[in-house]
């Protein structure tokens, strides 16, 4: 999930939210307001490093049952 942020958010309900979106499985990504408005193409690039980036997989298998 990709969040952008500036001066009206609240950190703190940024960080609840960030953790009840997290324990759903997903990935939160933030970037400032300025930052989307600025730099698009730094954002961009890190979008899609994060995109490209190998996820772990999310249940790991018990011993002895590894492929």
């Amino acid at each position: 999930m990709i969040e952008p942020d500036g001066g009206q958010h609240a950190a703190e309900t940024d960080a609840e939210r960030t953790r009840v979106i997290e324990a759903s499985g997903y990935f939160v990504i933030r970037f400032w307001n300025n930052e989307v408005n600025d730099n698009i193409e730094g954002v961009l690039s890190r979008i899609l490093e994060v995109l490209s980036a190998e996820a772990p997989h999310p249940h790991p298998l018990p011993a002895g049952e590894r492929e």
